[in-house]
């Protein structure tokens, strides 16, 4: 079986009492809320990676203040293009991080095609994928070790 590993790199970007979302779209065409940020380029800093990132996702330039944690999931079950079998790992570096300038505006020709500010106590309601959940778990507690109990190897 075929094996990949994904780095990226996700901003948590908390004010006044909101926080900063990038509306993905996935293959089949749904459209779930997450956290700005993506893959590294080789070569790239993590902390290089989560500043483009959240550039090309929302337009605002963003200063990263503070680790907060790693988090892996993996997909076992997945298969290549060609259609063999796949088990994927995505591992991904989240830091705390407040927008410093910039404008927001949709990312051009990406992933995403909205980013938006939501109210902290709505984003329950939201159609999001599990990592805004373990961002906010990570921001909220500051755990020492950087591990979300929300964090599962295996949870999508």
């Amino acid at each position: 079986m075929q094996t990949e590993l994904r780095v990226a790199a996700y901003a948590v970007c908390v004010r006044d009492g909101e926080i900063l979302l990038a509306r993905w779209v996935t293959r089949d065409g749904r459209k779930l809320w997450t956290l700005p940020g993506g893959g590294m380029d080789h070569g790239e800093l993590p902390v290089e990676a989560v500043v483009r990132e959240v550039e090309e996702e929302t337009g605002y330039v963003a200063e990263p203040l503070a680790l907060l944690g790693i988090d892996s999931i993996r997909r076992p079950d997945r298969t290549t293009r060609l259609g063999r079998p796949l088990d994927w790992q995505g591992l991904r570096i989240l830091y705390e991080a407040r927008v410093t300038g910039g404008e927001l505006r949709p990312e051009q020709g990406g992933s995403t095609d909205l980013a938006a500010w939501h109210p902290l106590d709505l984003v329950p309601s939201l159609a999001r994928v599990e990592l805004v959940d373990v961002g906010l778990q990570l921001w909220r507690d500051r755990p020492p070790l950087g591990h979300s109990p929300l964090s599962d190897p295996t949870n999508g």
